[in-house]
């Protein structure tokens, strides 16, 4: 999939999310953030976390960057609760078992952290020319317009995932609306797809942008009890057998 980010198709998404992820992770606060995949986006560049690395499998291209940690997504080396953030630009499509990596994922975060999910659509344009390129194929002709390697995850089927393991999501947008070209030209002559596409068709753009943030069933996050006990200090209170108490003393001093 590195490869194929160094064509015209390629280059066009990965401006797209590179934007994305830009706009999405500059807001979010915390103390560690990692990237599972995909060296061609730097997802983390806009994000202001003291402690940032960037994870790759064994073997994986790292496109030039020299990657902080070799993982393996199945099992991450990290302790429970203690990841702020975690990136994933088409990690689960291109993992042999994304349940398993999403359940890690979701181990790692700490309650209130935000998984980013980036990844193919399969209901658009694009994936439409995909799927007839693996008809062709089976007769022994065409190309494959998109990577071969992995499964490309619907973006309801994912949010589904997600939501069985307590996340919830923030953002979901969709992006890419322009046809399935393989040369600048003719990317660049239907433009105006990606200004009317939002509006007119947001499901069909070929990318999807997720943001999910882990809820915990029974935790309520508390604001600071300093300013609740000085509203108690500044309380009245009420003394109990005042009145009696006055008429007493008024009797003894008669």
């Amino acid at each position: 999939m590195q490869q194929w980010f160094d064509s015209p198709a390629g280059r066009y998404l990965l401006d797209w999310e590179q934007a994305a992820f830009d706009e999405s992770v500059a807001d979010i606060f915390g103390y560690h953030a990692i990237q599972l995949g995909l060296p061609a986006v730097d997802a983390l560049r806009a994000n202001r976390m003291p402690h940032r690395w960037l994870g790759l499998e064994p073997g994986a291209d790292a496109g030039g960057r020299t990657p902080d940690v070799v993982i393996d997504t199945h099992t991450l080396p990290f302790d429970a609760a203690s990841l702020d953030l975690v990136l994933l630009p088409h990690t689960l499509e291109l993992s042999v078992d994304p349940h398993a990596t999403l359940r890690e994922v979701e181990r790692v975060l700490v309650p209130e952290g935000r998984v980013v999910i980036c990844g193919l659509n399969p209901t658009s344009l694009w994936g439409l020319r995909q799927r007839r390129a693996h008809l062709w194929r089976r007769l022994g002709v065409g190309e494959l317009f998109l990577p071969e390697p992995g499964e490309f995850i619907g973006y309801r089927r994912l949010r589904d995932w997600l939501r069985l393991l307590n996340f919830e999501v923030e953002v979901g947008r969709f992006g890419c609306w322009r046809p399935a070209f393989t040369t600048d030209k003719w990317l660049d002559r239907f433009d105006w797809m990606d200004r009317l596409g939002e509006r007119w068709w947001p499901i069909l753009g070929a990318a999807y942008f997720i943001v999910a943030v882990k809820r915990v069933r029974g935790m309520k996050l508390m604001g600071a009890t300093w300013k609740r006990r000085a509203k108690l200090a500044a309380a009245p209170v009420p003394l109990a057998n005042r009145g009696h108490r006055t008429q007493r003393r008024r009797d003894v001093e008669s």
